[in-house]
């Protein structure tokens, strides 16, 4: 069956739309990739508030067990 104008143009507008939503879904990715590398940041900084309030009650237990002892 030969192709005509209506398939031409039907097979143009799906790619269109399929290149919009390509378009669409990078623009998204990378919104939603700076965000998670906005968040990592801190992150970071509350592992380190957690490791060394880790280490001071570590020590503030020792202290009370040494007084107790």
């Amino acid at each position: 069956m030969p192709e005509g104008p209506i398939v031409h143009s039907e097979l143009a507008a799906l790619t269109r739309r399929f290149e919009e939503v390509a378009q669409k879904h990078d623009r998204e990715f990378g919104i939603i990739k700076s965000y998670l590398t906005a968040v990592r940041l801190p992150i970071g900084n509350l592992d380190q508030k957690v490791e060394t309030l880790d280490k001071k009650i570590d020590r503030n237990q020792a202290q009370i067990i040494e007084l107790l002892t």
